[in-house]
């Protein structure tokens, strides 16, 4: 009669044995049936349990780097190393590419990135060498004196004596790049091992797959958010501009803009259209293309560039609701006529004081049956600088509106005196000191404007 069939539970397969249970009893007395099954079944619930707690930790990460991480931890538990890389190197070649090191230090991966690729096991899986599936496992480096000089040197030289690779890759994008884990002395993973760490790898792969997809799609938005953006500022006398601009993952709909106008005038803009992605983008962008033209034609009338502004945003967005500042500057007598629709105040930076400027309080484009709101006038002193910003500078600090604005005003208040001549180091002053550790650099779900202008 034959032997029952074993069932294969939840992807693992039943015919590889159980290296970590035993089927035999202590004793060296043949275990009874019953108890060898038992013994198989309590091996498969194991494995089910580890891989289930793996794949979980695996599925909480939310960035291509914490993911990699998670990969070769996982992976040297289950291999029973204490060591590894792996290289992210998507087969499309459209990037990102990474390699992340687990106990191995940065000079280190730099060692192991001098052995000629085709020389190593994970080099061939990169390379899609034909051979590749049977080089996952080199079980001694040093003393297998076929492999290439330069790769058993640097095994020397770091350390480790044996290694065990797997390839990463997904369905929908093929290969990914490779994970190999490295061992102090001569060994190799156990078959049970290499089922385990196979199966792994597969979820990691697809669970990687979605990641990058995802961080294309957040870097395509980001491309297309600062193209819509002014490429460069113009040069007018007397005035000395610099802008910064912090998108947000999703891509959100904060801008800005400065044009030369007739006359040695200047335009400055900033705004901000409620939602955030593809469709925030498309509106951003007409909003910033109408206000360029209305400033042409109308521009030492900010009233009159904000209605028109108005208008055009209920004609193509009529759902949709946003912010903006105008700002017609004549640099030669330093004077700035503004008016706001919803927008944040600006800041007037000067040696001996700084203050929010007095705007009216007005509603947000589209809110209102018909938009109206008076202008002002200020007169900035020599060397003072006008700092314009979106709300968003304000959200991401996590305080509430009043702190906010508070940290804002010291913020400006102590950029100090070496760096006020110089617009673009007012700015940068202000980004870190409201949005300190890097968090001025992006990551944030408000996209951040600021727009200076120094006065000579």
């Amino acid at each position: 009669m034959s032997a029952p069939h074993l069932p294969k539970v939840a992807g693992i397969d039943p015919t590889v044995p159980v290296s970590t249970h035993t089927a035999g009893s202590l004793s060296g007395v043949p275990a009874a049936p019953g108890a060898f099954v038992q013994d198989r079944l309590a091996g498969w619930v194991s494995d089910l349990t580890t891989l289930h707690e793996l794949t979980e930790r695996l599925a909480r990460t939310s960035a291509l780097d914490d993911a990699l991480r998670e990969l070769l931890d996982a992976g040297a538990a289950l291999v029973g190393a204490r060591r590894g890389l792996v290289v992210f190197e998507p087969s499309d070649h459209r990037g990102p590419v990474s390699t992340v090191g687990l106990g191995l230090a940065h000079a280190e991966l730099g060692h192991i990135e001098t052995v000629p690729r085709s020389a190593t096991s994970y080099g061939r899986i990169l390379e899609g060498a034909p051979d590749a599936e049977g080089t996952r496992t080199t079980p001694d480096l040093l003393g297998d004196i076929t492999l290439d000089p330069r790769r058993r040197e640097v095994a020397a030289r770091l350390g480790y004596a044996a290694s065990y690779a797997v390839p990463i890759a997904a369905e929908a994008t093929g290969r990914l790049g490779a994970a190999v884990w490295l061992y102090d002395e001569p060994a190799e993973p156990l078959e049970r091992q290499r089922h385990l760490v196979t199966l792994y790898a597969g979820y990691a792969g697809e669970h990687l797959a979605r990641l990058l997809e995802l961080e294309r799609a957040r870097a395509d938005v980001a491309t297309v958010a600062e193209e819509l953006l002014p490429t460069r500022l113009p040069r007018v006398s007397g005035v000395q501009l610099a802008a910064r601009h912090r998108a947000a993952p999703e891509g959100g709909g904060d801008w800005y803009d400065a044009l030369a106008l007739p006359e040695g005038a200047l335009g400055l803009a900033v705004g901000s259209v409620d939602g955030s992605g593809p469709s925030a983008l498309a509106a951003m962008g007409r909003l910033r293309a109408g206000l360029r033209a209305y400033a042409v034609m109308e521009g030492e009338d900010p009233v009159a560039v904000l209605s028109d502004l108005e208008l055009l945003l209920r004609l193509t967005e009529p759902a949709r609701s946003a912010t903006a500042l105008f700002a017609y500057c004549e640099p030669s007598c330093r004077k700035i006529l503004l008016a706001g629709a919803g927008h944040t105040p600006p800041l007037l930076i000067g040696d001996g004081h700084t203050e929010f400027v007095e705007t009216s309080v007005s509603a947000p484009l589209g809110m209102l049956a018909c938009w109206e709101a008076p202008s002002v006038e200020i007169a900035p002193a020599p060397g003072e600088t006008v700092l314009l910003y979106t709300d968003g500078l304000l959200r991401r600090t996590g305080d509430s509106t009043d702190r906010a604005f508070a940290r804002l005003h010291s913020a400006a208040a102590r950029v100090p005196k070496a760096l006020r001549d110089d617009a673009s180091a007012v700015a940068d002053h202000v980004l870190r000191t409201m949005l300190p550790d890097g968090l001025d650099q992006g990551g944030g779900s408000e996209d951040v404007v600021v727009l200076a202008a120094r006065f000579d």
